[in-house]
């Protein structure tokens, strides 16, 4: 993984389609701390950081198969 990469900004639709989970759930789980929180870029645009959604993915996995 590089280190653009892992700076890379994605919106919420790639969110969504990579841990598939619902809008709704996303944002629940981001109340909760259980899952990453946007980062804000301007007005009312925001937008997740790809490296935190695929180590929560990750982290997932692991503890799914433990």
């Amino acid at each position: 993984m590089t280190y653009q990469q892992d700076l890379r900004l994605i919106r919420l639709r790639e969110v969504l389609a990579i841990c598939g989970m619902s809008r709704s759930s996303v944002y629940d789980a981001i109340k909760k701390g259980e899952f990453p929180a946007p980062v804000k870029l301007c007005g009312r645009s925001s937008a997740w950081v790809w490296s935190e959604v695929i180590h929560w993915v990750e982290n997932c996995i692991r503890t799914y198969r433990q």
